[in-house]
């Protein structure tokens, strides 16, 4: 198994050559040597059966993994939106069927006012919830992935995600390494850091889930409050830095999907992210191999 890489949405250099129809998107992407696409239902769930089947047919030809976002509005600490989340979430799940996906992004929300902790525990329990909610709707088989953020006052560091993926193990996280860049504040970047990060993830979620995670990856500016907006890769002001992330995946065996959330740029940027990792995953191979000789 090796990593797979694609685009968060539609790029620019798509819409302006090709158009503004995800249903082409898979071809479009396996022509330029990409294999994962992200739909994006940010601002709801917007797609009808048909055009999602059609997305699902096109990404079965081209051999494009499909994963969803969930709308931004879900949150998770705010136990008043619990039936609206739900429906929500059930929406989703309903799209992603279509398409032959299994993966749903999704963001826990912020605190709503509350002590941290509190809101947290209200968000796992919303969660557990959810996960009963598409059970008994026949969605048992979906994976949900709760994202990292970006912005300081929002649940979603490192630990909450993981505290929130101990609900059940068809959750998996969504580490969006741009994001935890920018709530650090640009501490969490680099290969010790990285390689930390992992080993925590290993220590919560074994290596099994840890192994397959869903990820998120771009550059992102930030301020105080963390995340202030998605760059290119062309944008060099700020991090974090790919590299050692892709030596980390290829050292470890792991094999995540990398959707990149650059700012238009997101395919571009999504195949120099994959020609870093296959850089790396043949420069760690050579070294195995030497070893193994020696």
């Amino acid at each position: 198994m090796r990593a797979l890489f694609g685009p968060a949405g539609n790029p620019d250099i798509f819409i302006e050559t090709v158009g503004n129809s995800s249903v082409r998107m898979p071809a479009w992407l396996s022509g330029i040597g990409l294999d994962a696409y992200e739909y994006q239902c940010g601002n709801g769930v917007r797609i009808g059966q048909a055009t999602a089947e059609e997305i699902g047919s096109q990404a079965s030809t081209h051999g494009i993994s499909i994963s969803l976002h969930a709308p931004y509005y879900i949150s998770l600490s705010n136990p008043d939106n619990l039936e609206k989340n739900i429906n929500y979430v059930l929406q989703c799940c309903k799209a992603i069927r279509h398409m032959g996906g299994t993966r749903i992004v999704l963001h826990s929300g912020s605190a709503a006012g509350k002590p941290r902790e509190e809101a947290l525990m209200q968000s796992q329990k919303a969660l557990g919830i959810i996960l009963k909610e598409m059970d008994d709707a026949g969605y048992g088989d979906l994976v949900l992935c709760p994202e990292t953020m970006g912005k300081i006052n929002q649940l979603g560091d490192l630990e909450e995600v993981l505290f929130l993926c101990s609900v059940d193990e068809r959750l998996i996280p969504c580490i969006d390494f741009g994001h935890l860049y920018a709530r650090t504040l640009g501490e969490l970047d680099g290969y010790e850091k990285t390689a930390a990060l992992f080993d925590r993830m290993e220590d919560v979620l074994g290596f099994e889930r840890t192994a397959v995670f869903h990820s998120h990856f771009s550059k992102i500016e930030y301020s105080k409050g963390g995340e202030k907006r998605h760059l290119t890769f062309g944008q060099t002001d700020f991090g974090p830095d790919f590299r050692p992330i892709a030596r980390l995946v290829a050292e470890r065996g792991y094999s995540p999907v990398f959707i990149c959330e650059s700012a238009g740029t997101q395919s571009m940027d999504a195949l120099e992210m994959k020609r870093v990792y296959f850089d790396e995953l043949r420069q760690v191979s050579t070294v195995s191999e030497a070893k193994n000789r020696n």
